[in-house]
């Protein structure tokens, strides 16, 4: 036994961690495709039917709901990512630089995003409240009328939008002050003795040097961001109506409310591949434009 393992020990060591990965994300993967392509509905009562494409062309072709679904998802996430980026950057260019309690400010600017996004649903879903919340509070102290804020229409999206913004935007600047900490000074000397003011030194020093960095940051949060699904369920359940129903959420809502869970499968490959296309076109951002 042990002259067979000294033989073969880089397959008698890796075949264990081989073994976990094709079990816990192989297997998943593959059951979806295959549930993708059945009609299935109530769960363990019923066996899977097979009906190939069916459920895909009825999501493409036969479902308003899925493509405001996914208008929604897409316009979330570019909001909201869109809004982290540039307040991320300016918090890591300011907190670049030393100053008096700037270790403090450090660490308070990064508490929102220490806090899991239920409690952070929660503390903001009270604060919006039209009768119990802080906001409408102030909105009549000030003589002004209170406001119904997450059952409005017009504001319910824009409003998970801004906290998702509240709590993210600190994850994009501290990887962006990780790369402006990592940057060679040279550059910025230079520039300074060529008469470059701090604007253009930020924009033709600084950004250049630092998007790569930035890029790898927007990308997680885009990724992220596209799979926003617990901050939208505690804080509006994908209301009023569906007007904060994004693909994650109209997923959950197919898979365990109506039970249509082959549906719902291929829905989630689709999704799957939505958040591909999207991330793997922000990457080539990444690429230098002479490259």
């Amino acid at each position: 036994m042990s002259a067979f393992v000294d033989r073969h020990v880089l397959a008698v060591f890796t075949t264990p961690a081989v073994a976990f990965i094709l079990l816990t994300m192989a297997f998943p993967v593959v059951f979806t495709i295959y549930l993708s392509l059945t009609h299935w509905v109530g769960g363990l009562t019923r066996a899977p039917e097979f009906v190939g494409l069916e459920n895909f062309i009825r999501l493409l072709t036969d479902d308003p709901r899925f493509w405001g679904a996914t208008f929604r998802t897409l316009a979330l996430t570019a909001g909201a990512v869109a809004a982290q980026t540039v307040i991320g950057v300016a918090i890591a260019v300011l907190l670049h630089r030393h100053f008096v309690l700037s270790g403090l400010i450090r660490s308070v600017i990064l508490l929102p995003m220490i806090a899991t996004p239920v409690a952070v649903a929660l503390v903001w879903r009270l604060m919006f409240h039209p009768q119990l919340g802080v906001l409408n509070d102030i909105l009549t102290r000030m003589g002004l009328p209170p406001s119904d804020w997450l059952a409005d229409p017009q504001l319910a999206l824009f409003l998970v939008g801004l906290v998702d913004t509240w709590e993210w935007a600190p994850l994009i600047a501290l990887i962006t002050l990780a790369g402006l900490t990592a940057l060679p000074e040279d550059p910025f000397e230079a520039a300074q003795l060529d008469g470059a003011n701090g604007w253009q030194r930020f924009w033709h020093v600084t950004l250049p040097m630092v998007r790569p960095i930035v890029v790898v940051a927007v990308v997680f949060r885009l990724i992220e961001a596209l799979k926003t699904f617990d901050l939208i369920l505690v804080m509006t359940n994908g209301g009023p109506g569906f007007e904060t129903e994004t693909l994650n959420i109209y997923v959950y809502n197919i898979a365990f409310q109506y039970q249509q869970l082959g549906y719902a499968a291929a829905l989630l490959i689709v999704f799957f591949l939505l958040v591909l296309l999207i991330s793997s076109s922000v990457l080539r951002l990444r690429r230098p434009k002479d490259s």
